[in-house]
């Protein structure tokens, strides 16, 4: 099986590096170090403790955790490798050059081959769960530990893991280490042969993250000086097929609360044009970010066009929307507003991070909206309501609160394998 997938590999590897040229006719930063997607680069000092978070939501997550490692095994380099250019410019703006970063190879042998020749891993971690047969069966062969934190298996990926197991069992049996997200994953994982032994109930470290100091504050100071008595709520990281429902519905709620505004952040900045354009076809009164300038009193949305605002924006807001949830992208991270004190309304498509959800729902933190009708319900109902808003805001504080600690099981796991 292992060469039918790698042929496969040899066939496809073409059109994927022409669509990695396409993108950069759109965005530049796709067309950056693409050699770094086939195993080249320097060389790094010493041993490496690699980490791979594949964009901005896993980037996020393990900030606490590099920080940990940084902090705790000093005599490491710390690599992180992303998939997409916003990943690695959130790396860079988290953690500035403290840390190595590259693109992740692409799983063709000679790619990884090259990669683990370069970077000299001791210690390799992969947030979230991600299917690299090559990278895997490298660790196994190379004797790295590998370690799959916060792993999750989605209902319908159970499947295809099953399906592409034989590409590494040896590995899934002897040489991962599963820290997963709930006791529910962790039987998925062992039901597609993860050994018992060496799979673990860890918890989310989503849940350990730190608001960024200071946001607060400056999402108070940006609505005092852009929205001063004006009801705001925030649709956050929103992608393609959202837009329309979400500016249908915001429609709808300024026919009740005229003077409600809306602040959009599409979750990929190669669509701030799109949307930009979108807004504009359908004739909205709208201001962008990026433009730095007073947001006129007429406005009705605001496009938030720049890179690493989304949470203050959320400290600006009342209420706040977390898309890639109405289209089945798979949701975002409700915690983030949560973590602020927000009343979260999220879409029906949130299997990226369903155990999240379930804890925020059945708290009454959050509510699941299907369409622009029930969005604006929901936007309506909640800004109508400061005392409704404060008793959910809280609520998702306390889930948060309560289920703080997978970092330090974590690190618990990890430590041993680096002593």
């Amino acid at each position: 099986m292992r060469l039918v997938y790698n042929m496969l590999l040899y066939i496809v590897a073409p059109f994927a590096l022409l669509m990695h040229l396409w993108r950069g006719l759109r965005d530049p930063s796709y067309r950056e170090r693409l050699g770094e997607r086939f195993g080249l680069g320097a060389g790094l000092p010493g041993e490496t403790i690699w980490i791979h978070a594949v964009s901005v939501g896993e980037v996020q997550a393990a900030e606490p955790l590099v920080r940990q490692l940084l902090e705790r095994h000093p005599r490491y380099t710390v690599l992180i490798t992303t998939v997409t250019p916003t990943g690695a410019a959130r790396v860079r703006q988290l953690f500035g050059t403290t840390i190595q970063l590259r693109y992740v190879p692409f799983d063709l042998p000679g790619s990884v081959r090259r990669f683990f020749d370069r970077v000299r891993p001791r210690l390799a971690m992969i947030l979230e769960t991600e299917l690299w047969p090559n990278l895997y069966a490298e660790c196994g062969r190379r004797d790295v530990p590998l370690v799959l934190a916060s792993a999750r298996i989605s209902p319908r990926s159970v499947g295809r893991y099953r399906r592409m197991v034989p590409l590494f069992r040896q590995t899934l049996a002897h040489g991962i280490v599963i820290a997963a997200q709930s006791d529910v994953d962790a039987e998925r994982f062992r039901s597609i042969g993860a050994a018992p032994e060496r799979t673990h109930v860890t918890g989310n470290i989503k849940f350990d993250f730190q608001t960024p100091a200071g946001v607060g504050e400056r999402g108070a100071r940006w609505r005092a000086e852009n929205a001063p008595g004006r009801p705001v709520w925030v649709a956050g990281s929103t992608h393609e097929g959202e837009e329309d429902v979400i500016l249908n519905a915001h429609r709808r709620v300024r026919e009740r609360i005229p003077a409600a505004l809306l602040i959009l952040v599409p979750r990929h900045p190669q669509r701030f044009d799109v949307v930009r354009e979108q807004l504009a076809r359908r004739g909205e009164a709208f201001a962008i970010r990026s433009a730095g300038t007073t947001v006129p009193e007429t406005t009705t949305v605001v496009l938030g066009d720049t890179m690493g605002e989304l949470m203050m924006f959320y400290a600006a807001g009342d209420v706040a929307f977390v898309a890639g949830s109405l289209v089945p992208v798979g949701g975002h991270n409700l915690l983030e507003p949560a973590s602020l004190g927000l009343p979260v309304l999220t879409g029906p498509h949130n299997f990226n991070s369903e155990a999240v959800a379930q804890l925020l729902l059945e708290a009454g933190a959050a509510r699941v909206v299907k369409d622009a009708e029930k969005l604006a319900d929901g936007v309506v109902s909640l800004l109508g309501d400061t005392d409704h808003r404060v008793r959910m805001g809280a609520a998702g504080r306390a889930v948060l609160d309560a289920n703080r600690g997978a970092l330090d099981r974590l690190l618990r796991l990890v430590d041993p394998l680096l002593d």
